[in-house]
């Protein structure tokens, strides 16, 4: 069922492996970010707003189907830019099953995110993906 969210993570996994330390990790997730089509000023409304992040964060959600959904996102903060691409990437273009059954939680252990993000920036991730799991929930 989660498949390509699955493939996705593989994929993210293996280069953050490619990677030596931290430091490199860091740069290439800020790289990331860099990737990420700016939002246009109407899309940074306050319905667009991520609540519980300490920087500014946006997510667009777009239905491609009745049952697959599209993210675009945006912050003010180049790491968090970066952790929103990481987001896009598992995330966007999944069913609203795929995205509900996913545990986000244990991917970031796989990925080393969980032990390498400050408490407040882990928590700030975490209410990016409740953000995308209410919009795949349809409330």
């Amino acid at each position: 069922m989660t498949f390509a969210i699955d493939a996705a993570l593989a994929e993210l996994s293996a280069e953050f492996e490619l990677l030596g330390d931290w430091e490199e990790r860091y740069r290439y997730v800020i790289d990331l970010g860099r990737e990420l089509a700016p939002l246009n000023d109407d899309e940074r409304s306050d319905d667009n707003k991520v609540r519980g992040c300490a920087s500014q964060v946006w997510l667009v959600t777009e239905c491609v189907d009745p049952d697959r959904l599209t993210f675009r996102g945006d912050s003010d903060a180049h790491i968090v830019r970066g952790l929103i691409a990481i987001l896009l990437k598992l995330y966007s273009g999944r069913t609203r099953p795929e995205i509900l059954a996913f545990d986000a939680r244990a991917a970031f252990d796989q990925l080393g995110l969980a032990s390498a993000l400050s408490t407040q920036r882990s928590n700030g991730l975490f209410s990016m993906v409740e953000r995308i799991r209410k919009d795949a929930a349809g409330l």
